[in-house]
């Protein structure tokens, strides 16, 4: 294939396939933990460790990591202790995050708002040898959280209490969830972008909701739509001369409305097929006689 003798598209088909694993693989919790905007949200802080990283001359992706776990640890302490008052800190901490981003971009010497564009809706041309380095070690880093700690962070998400009655850490578990939600940000946003990431941790789990019943399963066909997508919006985005994020996040909605058709018919099937076995289920002599009315007139 003629895009495949690119270096740079190289990089960006592997960013792409390891952003599409990734961030379905974090969002599954994040939708069962009604959280499905902390992605977002963790993308408004990471424009300040973007911002960093241009003044201080350091990788931006390393930056934006750090800050947003920082960021992450916030939300979840503000979450356990800000009580009524912990939206208002949040709103001032994600606004906080996306001024600090402007400003410090702004302020250095190699700065300017096309680079912070790049990282907001991605690029595909900007991935560098680096930013695929450190994309791959903070993939890893997911997939073995998510993976290695799916039984103690699916019961967290479902029930907190429960969790905590059966001797879990749920706070720590709840820490190692948005560490790792904030580590994905900074992964897909070379690809995606800091504003769009969110999407594709989200949308992806639930168009495969509309399929699937069991958690197992859920997770392997979002991460399958997750891949799909990202290879499919960054090859469209080569051909077609289009923004990568935009592409992949269009064809994620489209993906969540085809299944959303496709899943309207099994789910009638499936209710015909439960009706069935619970009538073929019922004692003989529960079942009233279809010629009982006809049998009573002759009788009388």
């Amino acid at each position: 294939m003629e895009i495949l003798n690119y270096a740079f598209m190289q990089r960006a088909l592997l960013a792409a396939v390891l952003v599409g694993i990734t961030a379905p693989a974090v969002g599954i919790y994040l939708v069962q933990r009604r959280q499905a905007l902390m992605g977002d949200g963790i993308g408004h802080v990471a424009m300040t460790g973007v911002g960093l990283g241009f003044l201080l001359s350091w990788s931006p992706v390393w930056m934006a990591t750090l800050i947003s776990v920082l960021g992450a640890v916030l939300m979840e302490l503000i979450r356990w202790y800000g009580k009524t008052r912990g939206d208002i800190a949040l709103a001032m901490l994600f606004y906080g995050g996306m001024a600090g981003g402007v400003m410090f971009i702004n302020l250095a010497p190699t700065g300017s708002n096309a680079n912070l564009t790049s990282y907001l809706f991605g690029s595909l041309s900007t991935v560098s040898e680096s930013d695929v380095t450190a994309i791959c070690l903070l993939a890893a880093f997911v997939v073995v959280v998510t993976l290695g700690l799916r039984r103690q962070l699916f019961a967290v998400s479902q029930d907190e209490e429960f969790a905590r009655v059966t001797g879990l850490p749920v706070r720590a578990l709840n820490l190692l969830t948005a560490v790792t939600a904030a580590v994905t940000v900074t992964v897909a946003m070379r690809v995606v972008g800091l504003l769009l990431v969110s999407a594709l941790m989200v949308v992806p789990v639930a168009a495969a909701q509309q399929l699937t019943r069991s958690f197992a399963a859920t997770f392997a066909v979002a991460v399958a739509i997750g891949v799909s997508v990202t290879i499919g919006g960054t090859v469209t985005s080569y051909y077609q001369d289009v923004p990568p994020g935009a592409t992949i996040v269009l064809l994620t909605l489209g993906a969540f409305v085809l299944l959303t058709v496709l899943a309207a018919p099994l789910a009638r099937r499936r209710a015909r097929a439960v009706t069935a076995t619970q009538a073929a289920a019922d004692p003989a002599e529960c079942k009233i006689p279809a010629t009982r009315g006809a049998t009573d007139e002759v009788g009388v």
